[in-house]
């Protein structure tokens, strides 16, 4: 009997502690489940805030599409975003330029294939000769297109380049049938805060002072005029660069001159410029290393020397008037043919015994701009360039001088697009005293974009 009583109290004791623990239990589970709840409905509320972002944004009207141009619809309507760094801007323009003109060579006839027949080359006005027919010349090779790519970067430093074509190649086809023509390189350089490297305008030549001309250049007889590669360095107004020397020699007793890419040290360009309201004002020096270096022929000995040469430029433009301005440009000096006037004669002269002299000469150009409007506008321009040949090296079948007076006048129904006419006569004289002359009306159009 004690030993049942023993196991009685025992049971009695253990059911006594579970329900004494019971109460515990359950409000240890009912804490549970309040924050159990409690995170369900953070949860459901967070959803709901998503759902009505979602809804609001379905509910949103669409962003107005862009304006689009009346006419025909461009390509390309959103902007293009390159794979470069931030601060990198992407230029693209150019022109699209058709040329139509009407050109009679008083004594003399432009070849088919001159390059002077599709613009004025001085050194090709023929010469000694019977008038010829007039020859009617069109074609759209000096179009062109350009890319230009500028950086600035988060410390300060600009970086970039600029790469330019035309069609100015040799012919791919031909004006029987498709008038096709080679790509040519214009421009192609890059640069970094004042550093230049790369093919442009030779830092001897003054671009701000170039007239407005139907033709491609212009004021050709005397003006500077030669894109090359180059090194250039620029702080504030001055500028100076190492560039491509290239030599052009007139053989012992006369004939064409040939190009000799001789030499060891680049041209040297330096040049100082201003400007204000009152216009541009520049001045240049070239400083020139002439060379030939030619091995012996059966027919010829060998031939190496070289020449010092230098000349000096300036120009700019002086601004009238609200409607008037002038552009000039005054160049003289020493072998500096191959700069001026696509090459009217040599740089240098070739003696009997293989010694190069330098041909002396000066050359430049006057221009007159009246406005009318803003959409009409006239040029009156006159150039010139004059040479001193060695004769007794050269003979007298070489150029002496080349001169040409052009008027134009240009209407811009709306901005970008150039309506022209210019009528041009020009004149060569060699110096036998053998001279011809060339007359020329051309019309242009050109869209620039």
């Amino acid at each position: 009997m004690i030993h049942h009583k023993r196991f009685g109290f025992r049971i009695s004791t253990l059911t006594l502690a579970c329900l004494v623990a019971m109460p515990g239990i359950a409000m240890a589970d009912e804490a549970r489940e309040q924050a159990l709840e409690q995170r369900i409905n953070d949860l459901e509320k967070q959803l709901q805030s998503l759902a009505a972002e979602i809804r609001a944004q379905r509910e949103a009207p669409p962003p107005a599409a862009p304006a689009l141009p009346a006419g025909k619809l461009p390509i390309q309507l959103t902007t293009l975003t390159p794979g470069s760094p931030a601060g990198t801007t992407v230029k693209i323009g150019g022109f699209i330029k058709a040329d139509f003109m009407a050109t009679k060579a008083h004594d003399g006839q432009l070849a088919d294939a001159a390059s002077g027949r599709i613009l004025y080359v001085p050194g090709q006005t023929p010469v000694g000769g019977s008038s010829s027919d007039v020859d009617y010349d069109a074609h759209a090779k000096f179009s062109r297109f350009n890319i230009g790519i500028d950086n600035v970067s988060d410390s300060g430093d600009k970086a970039g380049a600029f790469l330019e074509m035309d069609f100015f190649g040799n012919a791919l086809g031909n004006q029987t049938s498709t008038n096709t023509y080679g790509v040519t390189v214009r421009h192609a350089y890059a640069y970094w805060n004042n550093w230049l490297a790369g093919q442009t305008w030779s830092n001897f030549m003054d671009t701000s002072a170039l007239p407005d001309s139907v033709d491609f250049i212009g004021p050709t007889d005397g003006v500077v005029f030669v894109r090359q590669a180059q090194v250039r360095y620029t702080t504030g107004g001055f500028s100076a660069s190492l560039e491509n020397p290239e030599t052009t020699v007139i053989p012992n007793g006369g004939g064409g001159a040939t190009a000799s890419d001789r030499g060891a040290v680049p041209d040297l360009t330096l040049r100082y410029g201003w400007k204000g309201s009152w216009g541009t004002f520049g001045i240049g020096a070239l400083f020139r290393s002439l060379d030939i270096d030619r091995a012996a022929t059966s027919s010829a000995p060998a031939i190496s020397d070289s020449e010092g040469a230098f000349a000096f430029t300036v120009g700019g433009k002086w601004v009238l008037g609200s409607n008037d301005d002038l552009r000039y440009q005054v160049t003289a000096g020493d072998g500096m043919s191959r700069y001026i006037g696509l090459g009217v004669t040599g740089d240098a002269a070739l003696s009997a015994d293989g010694n190069l002299d330098a041909i002396g000469g000066f050359a430049g150009y006057l221009a007159w701009r009246h406005v009318f409007s803003s959409q009409l506008r006239m040029n009156l321009i006159y150039a010139r360039s004059q040479y001193d040949n060695p004769i007794d090296l050269t003979g007298t079948a070489v150029n002496e001088s080349v001169q040409s007076f052009r008027a134009n006048i240009f209407y811009s129904p709306i901005p970008k697009l150039d309506v022209g006419i210019e009528l041009m006569r020009a004149k060569r004289e060699l110096e036998s005293g053998v001279d011809g002359s060339l007359t020329r009306l051309q019309f242009t159009t050109k869209y620039s974009f």
